[in-house]
């Protein structure tokens, strides 16, 4: 058997030890739009620009958490005390395209009968006649919360009234 120091100097340095990730921060990855931890003490700056001194040495120009800039020299020995914390700008749009149509769909949808005051009728397959109209929208879902007998000739649609006061109810 190997002794333990062995192992661990065998392990890739992104492994994961008591539950926070470890990588190696380079100073070529301070780049615009990044988001770094270490450069302000407890503080996550975003990077605005970086200037190359040498090859050891980055000028960076940051923005803390409440939009103040700052200026510092970065040097090599300080990477291992560097985070990145993401990738790119705050707004990075790598999300999965169809999850967000069909979220924003849905939002869409949930605030329908706002713009739509007879959206039942709309999204419905069926083609209600005008005292079908009257008789939900004008008399029973004006007078909520009440509680109503829909009686009416027979075949002059019960069940059609029925239909759309549920669903205007329900929407």
């Amino acid at each position: 058997m190997s002794d333990h120091k062995t192992l661990v100097s065998a392990l890739p340095l992104n492994i994961c030890q008591k539950g926070k990730h470890h990588n190696m921060v380079r100073l070529e990855d301070l780049t615009k739009g990044t988001q770094v931890q270490g450069i302000l003490p407890n503080s996550i700056v975003a990077i605005i620009d970086g200037q190359w001194h040498g090859s050891d040495v980055v000028e960076l120009t940051y923005k803390d958490a409440s939009g103040t800039l700052g200026n510092e020299l970065v040097f090599r020995d300080r990477e291992p005390t560097l985070e990145i914390i993401t990738f790119g700008g705050a707004w990075s749009f790598t999300a999965d395209s169809a999850n967000f149509r069909l979220a924003s769909e849905a939002h869409r949808i949930r605030l329908a009968y706002l713009f739509d005051s007879l959206l039942a009728v709309h999204t419905s397959l069926v083609e209600p006649l005008p005292h079908q109209i009257t008789a939900v929208y004008g008399e029973m879902l004006t007078r909520q919360p009440l509680r109503f007998l829909l009686a009416d000739d027979p075949g002059a649609g019960k069940t059609i009234m029925a239909g759309l006061l549920m669903r205007e109810l329900l929407i």
